[in-house]
């Protein structure tokens, strides 16, 4: 089934984009990485884990002058999405089977309500979580090999927290990790940031508002020396860049596409940008309310957006090469692929392909290789050809879904509400490897550090471990 192909220039080949990908900067120590490369040149790194000691080897891309050599580290999972935020893991043994007596390292139960992923960096594993009724925001540290407490912290006390939707929590933005802090984002509630060795607090924002309606959903992004978050609600929308050093604003930039013909119920959204790297350019890519937005990370300067009708999107964008890969709307979801480049209104110029039917309303996309993976709330798994925008095939996997899947190697996992794990083979021909099931539903999206899964249920967290019996 053809996609509906827009009236613009057909996709280019790669091009000057063929190293454009997702990455980030971590600026000090061992566990510090900065991912350029494409699969194919990742395909040349080799990573080697011996008794005790991760060995990883490096690689230089041609073209990026002395900042060639750069790291992979695969056990850390530093923030929604993973390393590149795409979803992918490094480790391509992650396990395959389990259920609640068998591959289980640890269970951890959790106390209050979140939805936000685990992020992991060495031994430590941070998540937040808040009272079901908002009223206490807290963060929590667990040791990654045994899952004892080594930290907590109520960071925000609400006393009038407002609504939220029953599918979401007040902890549902993810933290982000590097050597030695941990940044945690609440929404309108406050962001902090916490020294990971003592738990103490370094500074706090409570200073950023915005009516979001149903909740908190947008995560942070590190992206150099800023911490980069969205705040697209019903009474304002912006994007704003705080300094990770001391918590003051860098810049912050309006959201520039009129929505004054809709209704405040429609101009707000819970997307997490992503930061590409171009041909001499770096990009935030930012999904919002009735339109796609890019930045230039370090001013705010926006340099192009998409228009589109959609509002409430949830999914973070995923790229490849000069395409990214969006999603517009909740109620009634459409995946576009939209052409990289240009200046002010790219609409009819640069949209290569959407697609419209059996759109994902909260669980991200992922790429592997030339295909794009797409699973609806509804649990109907769609796989397109990520160039020409068509249907290679799509199977019901049943259930409910809000998570977002993981990668590993050419294995994909999707997980649903029923505390489901669908386990698929990649390829142009639907084959499910495994159907693995917990207790609780899983409504956070997965987070992937060496060969270890974490699964966080409705009150406990899994390591999922296959040299575990």
């Amino acid at each position: 089934m053809p996609a509906e192909m827009a009236n613009a220039a057909s996709p280019t080949s790669a091009g000057s984009f063929a190293r454009l990908e997702v990455w980030q900067d971590r600026e000090v120590g061992f566990r510090d990485l900065l991912i350029r490369a494409s699969w194919k040149e990742l395909s040349m790194s080799v990573l080697r884990k011996v008794p005790g000691i991760v060995v990883l080897a490096v690689w230089c891309c041609g073209g990026l002058g002395t900042e060639g050599a750069r790291r992979l580290v695969a056990t850390e999972w530093p923030e929604f999405r993973g390393p590149r935020g795409d979803g992918h893991a490094v480790s391509k043994q992650l396990p395959e089977t389990w259920n609640e007596q068998h591959h289980v390292r640890f269970k951890v139960k959790v106390p209050g309500l979140g939805w936000s992923t685990p992020v992991i960096h060495g031994d430590q594993v941070w998540l937040t979580t808040a009272s079901p009724d908002g009223h206490d925001l807290r963060v929590i540290c667990l040791d990654r090999n045994e899952g004892h407490k080594i930290h907590e912290r109520v960071l925000f006390q609400i006393p009038t927290p407002e609504p939220r939707n029953q599918l979401n929590s007040y902890a549902s933005p993810s933290p982000v990790i590097e050597t030695g802090r941990v940044y945690v984002h609440f929404g309108t509630y406050g962001v902090a940031c916490l020294d990971t060795a003592t738990g103490v607090q370094v500074w706090a924002r409570r200073d950023l508002l915005v009516d979001h309606q149903e909740g908190p959903g947008s995560s942070m992004v590190l992206y150099k020396k800023l911490l980069v978050c969205h705040y697209d609600g019903r009474d304002q929308q912006y994007v704003v860049a705080l300094d990770k050093q001391t918590g003051r604003t860098v810049w912050r930039t309006e959201r520039s596409i009129d929505m004054s013909s809709v209704g405040d119920f429609a101009r707000k959204a819970f997307t997490t940008p992503t930061v590409v790297r171009g041909a001499g350019a770096d990009w935030l890519i930012s999904p919002s309310a009735q339109g796609c937005y890019a930045y230039d990370p370090r001013n705010g300067r926006e340099l192009w957006h998409v228009r589109y009708s959609g509002f409430s999107a949830v999914p973070r964008p995923v790229v490849r090469d000069d395409l990214a890969y969006v999603v517009t709307d909740f109620a009634k979801p459409h995946v576009l692929a939209v052409r990289l480049g240009g200046k002010g209104d790219i609409t009819s110029t640069h949209l290569a392909w959407k697609y419209t039917r059996n759109g994902p309303s909260t669980p991200s996309p992922i790429l592997v290789e030339d295909l794009l993976y797409t699973v609806s709330d509804r649990g109907i798994l769609s796989c397109l050809d990520a160039l020409r925008g068509d249907l290679v095939w799509r199977e019901r996997l049943g259930g409910s879904f809000c998570a977002s899947p993981v990668a590993s190697g050419t294995r994909v996992y999707f997980c649903d509400r029923e505390g489901r794990t669908t386990v698929i083979q990649s390829g142009r021909t639907f084959q499910r490897l495994a159907l693995n099931k917990l207790q609780q539903g899983l409504m956070a999206s997965p987070a992937a550090a060496g060969d270890e899964l974490y699964l966080r249920t409705r009150d406990y967290l899994y390591c999922i471990d296959a040299s575990s019996r």
